[in-house]
């Protein structure tokens, strides 16, 4: 049976975004922009738990450690044709090193006083990443933007988790690979302004050294995604509103495309139930002309700050009580279970030995996870 404890609301409240308390009650959509689901008041959680256990987790094949650089490069490729300015490699590198400064500025502008960590780093062997965290800001509680930039040989696992489900074509032994991406996770203080998620990344790999003379492979992939604790649906309507308006200037099939990828993709499959309220997501993306997928991208990361910080001025200073932030931390941790169980650049990074601090980044500061908890409130 769902959870059904009543509470009194404020004024202001809107619908919290529920749990699943069985397989009968899953979140799902059914409208253009808001999930419509059995509406389930907040819960009342008054005891916490911690753990200093330590869990380690060991990569199938490292393909580099990271070298700790005191500044930026001009560029992360080096190489033939790598540097050509008129290569997608490094328009690629330039437009996501644009967006993160972009967003970074614009998180630092609302939050009021937050500042940005950066640390830069390299792979001896190719490329490397700037990564850039806020902690414990005004308005955000923790705000990771990363860019990267590597290439080398990678384990057959990792081509298995960059690929997905397409990974029939793999071949035995490391690949060639090259991959370029900026990923982003934004975790609100107020349980009224949502965290929001964003990655875009642009994926090679060349032929196997058993397998001279087949054709390099590229694809694109990322989205952008919203996930409350509290849905105000003028913000829902907002944030898919300017989702769409990226999409349509290039294709109008890939707004309803890539909203229903974005729907399937986040899913919580061991608790049936969806991440949040979705935004759009594509991955594997090559059967269009590279030059266009490549102006795509560039659009909807142009697009992240318009769809998300109108918002987030709208609900950081919204008053809160100890419950309605006790549910956001219930909420977090279905957002933790997510990217540590089936999120694909999470398990790409785990596989390849990547930097921990880069990949863990999109896990929030504080989560809680109660036992049984719609069996508790009754």
């Amino acid at each position: 049976m769902p959870c059904t404890i009543s509470v009194t609301a404020p004024s202001y409240a809107v619908t919290p975004l529920t749990f699943s308390c069985s397989k009968s009650t899953p979140i799902y959509h059914t409208s253009n922009f808001v999930t419509k689901q059995n509406r389930k008041p907040l819960l009342t959680v008054t005891k916490s738990m911690n753990s200093n256990r330590v869990v380690k987790v060991k990569a199938t094949v490292s393909i580099e450690k990271e070298t700790p650089e005191t500044e930026r490069p001009d560029t992360f490729l080096r190489g033939n044709d790598d540097g050509v300015a008129s290569s997608v490699r490094f328009r690629f590198e330039k437009m996501i090193r644009e967006a993160q400064d972009t967003v970074c500025n614009a998180i630092e502008i609302a939050d009021g006083g937050g500042k940005f960590k950066e640390d830069v780093w390299s792979r001896p062997g190719g490329g490397g990443g700037i990564s850039r965290v806020l902690q414990d800001g005004a308005v955000w509680e923790k705000a990771g933007v990363n860019v990267s930039v590597v290439y080398g040989q990678m384990p057959p696992d990792a081509y298995r988790a960059a690929k997905g489900a397409a990974s029939n074509d793999q071949k035995p032994g490391p690949i060639p690979f090259f991959a370029a991406g900026i990923s982003s996770v934004l975790h609100p203080k107020n349980p009224f302004a949502p965290t929001l998620h964003f990655n875009y990344r642009y994926f090679e790999t060349d032929a196997p050294k058993d397998a001279p003379g087949a054709p390099r492979q590229w694809w694109f992939g990322g989205g952008t995604d919203l996930t409350p604790a509290y849905i105000f649906e003028d913000d829902v309507k907002h944030f898919h509103s300017v989702q769409k308006k990226a999409c349509d200037k290039f294709d109008p099939t890939f707004y309803p495309r890539f909203k229903k990828w974005c729907d399937d993709y986040f899913y919580i499959k061991h608790r049936d139930e969806r991440r949040g309220l979705g935004g759009i997501f594509f991955d594997d993306l090559n059967d269009y002309d590279q030059e266009m997928l490549l102006s795509f991208a560039t659009e909807c990361a142009n697009s992240v700050i318009p769809a998300y910080i109108p918002i987030i001025e709208k609900r950081k200073d919204l008053p809160f009580t100890d419950h309605q932030k006790a549910w956001q931390q219930l909420r977090r941790g279905r957002y933790v279970e997510f990217n540590l169980v089936y999120d694909r650049g999470t398990t790409f990074g785990l596989k390849t030995g990547g930097r921990i601090e880069s990949i863990l980044v999109s896990l929030p500061l504080t989560a809680r996870w109660e036992y049984d908890h719609c069996r508790n409130q009754k």
